[in-house]
């Protein structure tokens, strides 16, 4: 129990609750450098390769000729005489060294068949007359001599020539080629050295952008693919309708805006959107990532802006999405020690590049970042980034929509529900959601189960929200029934207070640093604005588990300090920047700059000590307020808490229905299921 943070979703502290992925980014780009040496290293390894290779060959096919001839039988030339004389000869070769003669000879004496053939070897005698070796065969034959020759006679005669590699081995020829070769290889080398080095000094500032339509179709996104922020895609549809009709707009004199700045907390799908664009559009679409235009070298970025939209404009009309684009849209003049001259030199061209379109150019600049407060007011002005669309959290519906497009390849049952899931995460992202069927379907692999059912889907909520079961954690019956009453002491306060958050889930088992937790639900939409009866309700909601630690135990633990923690912070907002106190409707709260920014580095207090006393006396009276009432809500349903806590301790975990049972007596009439 003092390790325990209860969790709960609502829209005030669904930070807390949820641990919100970042959205995707393009990683930065590396340095040039070593990739190309290490390019020439592989082009001097595979030279010193293909020449080794060569020389493997050859010397195999030398050794395997000279193998070959030593592996014939050799006999004496008057043994050949007497075969020619016998009838038993079928061909006769002359060797292209001149110096052997290559005979076949029938295997069967028998004239009827004389198809299979030996190959012996016979010395040539006239390597050092003058005369033919054909004359001199028919010379030792004398009378007995037979028609020998290359044309139609009983015995043919065959003058083989020197193939490719016994010429090239003759008088050393192979060596000297070798030698040209490597010359002519290491010059090639040096050469190509020489030219990468220019390539990479005058290609250095060249862009990394990728375009669309270079793309594989495979990676083709368009907008039925993105599921909810239907204003937001309105805002871009326009932009792509300009686009494909730019006549139209021309002759009605209206004018598109130049940039589009896509703002939204991470995960909400402003990448996506950007990938919908270029997916609908049908024009070219570059992307590129704002941590790409800086590099350690000086006028790097300045170069790739310039380069980037000199290609934009070869390919007009056409879209230039830059994400993250506040890695180098930061204000300029900021940030201690003076700002970065490199990023500033990037944004001064992005500035004049976007403001110096012709009117008809057609190319049209997407932004995307979470930081829109860190950005140069110069470059959000009309003519640059002249429309801000705003990507939002989703709310149920939307919610909804999304599990729908991710669950396109999931194995669902048949009986899940999607609807309870969208109910059950509000705050949620749409990457925090595509994470979710993603564990359930984890998880379904797990339990060796053939489909995604709801208890997986509510379990892979859980998981993400506060950590994997702790199923296996030994835990004291004390301890057990302390985390019992504690979670039924925010259940039966939000049971009983009508403005309150209802009860989805109860549970003790321990799950990442919380001992145990009550899942509640926002209301049939997300709220946009809350009221001081909600934030009051919402306080004495954390004020539960600590009340009731205090009637049923006599003293209160360690687990109830993340509450208090919540519970403060809401009333100090309530009296300091919402008006919600007897000090009236005066904001006292200043939101603190940052340091990185060059803004104040401490945050100034604009009111006397006065009013500083008056802010923490109303902030007590709001906590005690909250603490009496919670405190009257326990002692009045006591017997309610006991069922609640004695049902988790024998059960562990209470569902919607289960606990709708238990309090059915003082439940609202109307109640929405999640």
């Amino acid at each position: 129990m003092d390790k325990k943070e209860e969790k709960k979703v609502s829209g005030e502290d669904k930070n807390e609750a949820t641990s919100t992925p970042k959205e995707p980014t393009k990683p930065e780009s590396k340095s040039q450098l070593p990739n190309k040496n290490n390019n020439s290293r592989k082009v001097l390894l595979n030279l010193i390769t293909v020449v080794f290779s060569f020389f493997i060959i050859g010397l195999i096919l030398v050794v395997a000729q000279r193998f070959d001839n030593t592996t014939k039988k050799t006999r004496t030339f008057s043994d050949l005489i007497s075969s020619i004389r016998e009838g038993k000869v079928s061909k006769i070769e002359l060797s292209s060294s001149k110096e052997e003669l290559i005979v076949d000879l029938y295997k069967n004496q028998d004239k009827k068949d004389r198809s299979q053939v030996d190959t012996e070897t016979f010395p040539n005698i006239s390597t050092q007359s003058t005369t033919s070796t054909l004359e001199n065969l028919n010379s030792a034959l004398g009378k007995d001599k037979i028609n020998i020759g290359s044309g139609n006679g009983e015995i043919q005669y065959v003058e083989r020539q020197k193939n490719w590699l016994e010429k090239l081995l003759e008088n050393g020829n192979l060596w000297y080629l070798i030698l040209t070769f490597l010359i002519i290889g290491t010059a090639i080398f040096f050469i190509r050295r020489i030219s990468e080095t220019n390539n990479r000094a005058i290609s250095f500032g060249n862009s990394k952008a990728k375009v669309y339509d270079e793309m594989e179709d495979g990676e083709k996104v368009t907008f039925k693919d993105v599921a909810g922020n239907e204003e937001a895609k309105q805002e871009l549809t326009e932009v792509i309708d300009f686009l494909k009709r730019p006549e139209e707009y021309v002759k009605m004199g209206a004018k598109i805006p130049k940039g589009v700045l896509l703002i939204g907390s991470p995960g909400n799908g402003k990448t996506l959107m950007a990938k919908a664009v270029a997916g609908e559009a049908n024009v070219p679409f570059f992307f590129v990532s704002g941590s790409e235009f800086v590099e350690m070298f000086v006028g790097v970025g300045a170069g790739r802006v310039r380069d980037l939209f000199k290609r934009a404009k070869k390919k007009a009309p056409c879209v230039v999405f830059i994400d993250e684009i506040d890695a180098v849209g930061r204000q300029r003049g900021t940030g201690l020690g003076g700002g970065n001259d490199e990023r500033e030199q990037t944004l001064n061209q992005i500035l004049v590049e976007m403001d110096g379109f012709e009117s008809n150019a057609a190319i049209i600049v997407i932004g995307a970042t979470n930081r829109p407060d860190v950005l140069d007011p110069a470059l959000l002005r009309p003519g640059r980034f002249d429309r801000q669309v705003t990507v939002t959290a989703p709310d149920r519906k939307e919610r909804e929509a999304i599990l729908r497009v991710h669950s396109k390849n999931k194995k669902l049952s048949k009986d899940a529900d999607l609807s309870i899931i969208a109910q059950r995460t509000p705050g949620f992202s749409g990457a925090d959601l595509m994470n979710l069927l993603n564990e359930a379907a984890i998880l379904t692999v797990r339990e060796k189960r053939k489909e995604i059912d709801n208890e997986i889907l509510r379990e892979a909520i859980e998981k993400v929200m506060l950590g994997p079961s702790l199923k296996s954690k030994v835990i004291t019956p004390t301890q057990k029934k302390l985390t019992a009453y504690h979670e039924a002491g925010h259940a039966l306060t939000s049971t009983v207070l009508p403005k309150a958050q209802k009860v989805q889930k109860v549970t003790i088992i321990p799950r990442g640093r919380a001992a145990g937790y009550t899942f509640h639900s926002d209301s049939e939409t997300d709220a946009i604005t809350r009221t001081k009866t909600e934030f009051l309700s919402e306080i004495t909601v954390l004020f539960g588990g600590y009340v009731v630690e205090e009637i049923v135990f006599g003293e209160v633990s360690t687990g109830a300090s993340n509450d208090l923690s919540r519970a403060s912070d809401i009333a100090r907002g309530m009296v300091t920047k919402y008006g919600m106190s007897e000090l009236g409707p005066v904001s006292y709260g200043e939101d603190k700059g940052m340091t990185f920014l060059g803004r104040d580095m401490v945050e100034k207090q604009h009111y006397s000590e006065e009013i500083a006393s008056r802010i923490d006396l109303e902030v007590n009276n709001i906590l005690k307020n909250c603490h009496d009432e919670c405190r009257k809500i326990i002692v009045t349903y006591r017997k309610y808490l006991d069922k609640i806590a004695e049902t988790l301790i024998e059960k562990e975990v209470l569902e919607f229905e289960d606990f709708n049972e238990i309090v059915a007596d003082i439940l609202p009439k109307k109640t929405t299921q999640a």
